[in-house]
């Protein structure tokens, strides 16, 4: 009001004839509070802008409470507009790679990063990676079905140029079969560059029937291994479906209060594949011996269950992990979600595990089992809903260092360095 009188004040003056001269000390008046207006504006909308991104736990429990960075994280990314496409790398591509993942759910993840590196490297054009259906579990999931192709091929379209399927054209010219082969493992990326390039020279098209491991975790440049973080921690995104049923899991166990994610690695194929048969009774055993011997894959046969032991290399027991837990000093009425397949030997293992403590839940038990019906029969589908509350969990606990364990700690991690930047 006062501003508005000045300048109908100022008018009049024009009007009258006279020279519009402000006083300094009004204009010195005039510029402050102008200033300050400004100020105090800019001061709200970085307030409003933080509070949309504050979390009052964050602070409050850093160090014992990591599910409060994971879950707002992750319900904020879900809020947010999404982000405008990167734009498109230009290159000249030297062929088509295809390649086939085999494993589990996490080693076919470790895997898909490894080949979109491999992808960058040699300037390819990738086929979206097909997922193992003859493991243990016979999952018939798709790549599609359990994380977002679209996503995929649009996050990372600034690095590689990746596609759902062959083109016609190059399907019909190589319908008689394409060059298949396993890439030798843990080459780094002199091998890629001098032996599997040039065989692009004869074939536009090469297909890599194996992918576990088979590039160097270390000892390779630094730009492919930020391209792999990047595939595992933004690019491979979990379905729609997945994701939102994720999101429930961990919600309904925040309500429940703090929680510890226990990947109790003693499922069938674990123990079949290890050796592993400290506590079984001897009719599993052999059960377990069988099944090694019905997949030609798994090469080692003949395994000694005690040495393998003794070397470290077996998951631990559920009473192992009951005995961990209690040395650690958990307290008895902690949360613990069983992540995991179907416990080999079903309750009869975990009954101790249960007597020490007694609050453990499981996916099965906290949904109800239509919405889990959709998943049945998908176990890298069930795996993702495990990996998803893994992440979030305020502690995560792993029973075996295998790919669960390794790709979570590093999710976690990740989500650890990008909350510190937003403060």
């Amino acid at each position: 009001m006062e501003i508005r009188s000045e300048s109908v004040g100022l008018r009049s003056e024009k009007l009258g004839g006279l020279s519009p001269v402000i006083p300094r000390k009004r204009l010195q008046v005039w510029f402050i509070r102008v200033c300050s207006s400004i100020l105090v504006w800019t001061c709200l909308v970085q307030l409003v802008a933080v509070g949309e991104l504050w979390h009052p736990r964050f602070i409050t429990n850093l160090t014992t409470r990591f599910s409060q960075i994971a879950g707002p994280l992750h319900v904020q990314v879900a809020v947010q507009p999404p982000p405008p496409l990167p734009p498109p790398r230009n290159y000249t591509s030297n062929g088509f790679l295809k390649v086939s993942c085999n494993g589990g759910l996490n080693q076919m993840r470790s895997a898909i990063c490894d080949m979109v590196a491999v992808a960058r490297l040699l300037n390819l054009t990738l086929v979206v990676p097909e997922l193992d259906k003859t493991s243990f579990w016979a999952d018939p999931s798709d790549f599609e079905d359990i994380f977002d192709v679209r996503h995929f091929i649009d996050s990372l379209r600034d690095e590689v140029r990746i596609v759902r399927r062959l083109p016609k054209r190059i399907s019909k010219k190589y319908r008689h079969g394409v060059l298949e082969m396993p890439p030798v493992s843990w080459s780094n990326e002199n091998y890629y560059l001098q032996q599997i390039l040039p065989l692009f020279n004869k074939s536009k098209v090469l297909h890599f029937n194996r992918t576990d491991a088979r590039l160097a975790n270390n000892m390779i440049p630094l730009e492919l291994q930020k391209l792999r973080c990047r595939v595992n921690f933004q690019a491979l995104k979990f379905t729609p479906q997945i994701e939102s049923l994720g999101h429930k899991l961990v919600h309904i166990l925040h309500q429940r209060g703090p929680f510890m994610a226990l990947h109790l690695r003693y499922e069938m194929d674990m123990l079949a594949f290890s050796g592993c048969t400290h506590g079984c009774k001897q009719e599993e055993a052999e059960e377990l011996k069988r099944l090694r011997y019905a997949y030609p894959w798994w090469r080692e046969k003949e395994i000694n269950s005690v040495e393998r032991r003794s070397q470290g290399l077996c998951p631990l027991t559920p009473e192992e992990a009951a005995l961990v837990l209690q040395a650690l000093g958990v307290d008895k009425e902690t949360q613990i979600y069983v992540a995991a397949g179907e416990i080999y030997g079903s309750e009869r293992r975990l009954a101790a595990l249960r007597a020490a403590f007694p609050r453990i839940v499981r996916k099965e038990t906290l949904l109800d089992p239509l919405e889990l019906q959709q998943f049945q029969n998908h176990s890298s589908q069930m795996a993702a809903l495990d990996f998803m509350v893994s992440v979030a969990s305020n502690t995560f606990v792993p029973t075996y260092d295998g790919n669960m364990a390794k790709v979570v700690e590093g999710h976690r991690r990740y989500i650890v360095i990008v909350y510190a930047s937003l403060f």
